[in-house]
């Protein structure tokens, strides 16, 4: 049990580095947030 967790908690941290890199700043992530959503919006739309 407590391997599963250890390995769970380890995936999460992966998971949350590799997004901060992506993004590098919470500035860069709303902006991808933002673009996702813009891009969402246009294929709703049909554009």
């Amino acid at each position: 049990m407590k391997n599963n967790v250890k390995k769970a908690i380890i995936g999460l941290v992966l998971v949350g580095l590799a997004g901060m890199a992506a993004c590098q700043t919470v500035k860069g992530a709303g902006k991808d947030i933002q673009y996702a959503g813009e891009k969402t919006e246009e294929a709703i739309k049909g554009q």
